[in-house]
């Protein structure tokens, strides 16, 4: 499939992405684009494990009980004191984003492991029940998902607000817990966000590579109905996915997606609860040395947030 970024056209037609072969970009694109698909052919792995649809998330995620193996989370990228959460950047007076609402949503929080009362308990998420939040995972050398995802949510803050977007986070590591996974969702819908974008780094097994967006499937049960935010959601992922490409040279992950980088999954009550467009991107797998390498590098988590960055304001502009 092709992705769409700044410098990719939409596809006019769409087969399920699970199931269309990863394609260089057409003679139609631009220079810009086939630049981008050739460093992912230098850099992309093949073949991969035959993870489930569960995996991308739940393997190796250490128990509420665990406490994590280092400390709070970097300072901001841009030296900005944390935020409340829920509040809003003050957008430039001028930009081609002006106007736009982007919500960043931080997985995870660094001190769920102190409430495990509150994050193990259930809420609903339309299509059942789920824990309201997890530690997250960490890479071996005990750095962090949490501190991750708060460095690269605010390295992406300051991208998007010298574009002139309104950016609010649904937590800026200004809170003791959580939020639970329904609230981060209402969070962005309350603000009437024109996207969100979920912040995570998986917990795979050693050898399984790369980064992959997930994507909400078709859901219509109890409180949720994704129906008006697949396509949407859909779009505003394959245009992160292929600036991700582009801005970090990591390739598509090797163990789920078929190749393609994007999952589809009806079991995640961010995505299950959320009523504007809205993706996770997992970034890369912290439980292999190599991956794990990338992420822990200030320079590269500079990259991931400019890939995301370029795949929301191409997103944004269309």
């Amino acid at each position: 499939m092709s992705y769409v970024g700044p410098d990719f056209d939409p596809p006019q037609s769409r087969r399920s992405a699970l199931r269309r072969p990863l394609a260089v970009a057409l003679a139609a694109v631009t220079v810009g684009a086939v630049a981008g698909w050739g460093v992912w052919q230098a850099v992309g792995d093949s073949g991969g494990g035959d993870a489930g649809p569960d995996s991308a998330a739940v393997p190796q995620t250490r128990s509420a009980t665990t406490p994590p193996p280092s400390g709070e989370p970097a300072a901001s990228g841009d030296g900005r004191e944390a935020s409340p959460s829920g509040s809003s950047s003050a957008p430039a007076a001028t930009g081609p984003l002006k106007g736009k609402v982007v919500v960043i949503d931080p997985g995870h929080n660094p001190g769920n492991f102190r409430h495990t009362t509150e994050i193990n308990r259930k809420v609903d998420i339309g299509t059942g029940s789920k824990e309201c939040d997890t530690t997250g995972t960490a890479t071996n050398d005990g750095y962090p998902e949490a501190k991750f995802t708060l460095d690269v949510s605010r390295r992406l803050r300051t991208l998007l607000e010298q574009q002139g977007a309104t950016v609010e986070f649904t937590q800026d590591g200004d809170r003791d817990w959580g939020p639970c996974i329904d609230e981060r969702a209402r969070i962005g819908n309350e603000a009437k966000a024109d996207a969100v974008v979920s912040i995570h780094a998986d917990g795979s097994g050693a050898g399984n590579r790369g980064f992959h967006m997930i994507l909400p499937g078709s859901v219509n049960d109890g409180a949720a109905d994704t129906r008006p935010i697949v396509a949407p959601s859909r779009e505003l992922g394959e245009r992160i996915a292929g600036n991700f490409v582009r801005a970090t040279g990591s390739a598509p992950s090797n163990y789920v997606g078929d190749g393609t980088g994007l999952v589809t999954r009806k079991d995640l009550g961010g995505l299950n609860l959320s009523t504007v467009p809205k993706v996770f991107i997992e970034c890369g797998n912290m439980r292999d040395s190599k991956d794990a390498a990338l992420l822990t590098s200030g320079a590269w988590r500079q990259k991931a947030a400019e890939g995301i960055s370029d795949g929301i304001t191409g997103f944004l502009q269309n």
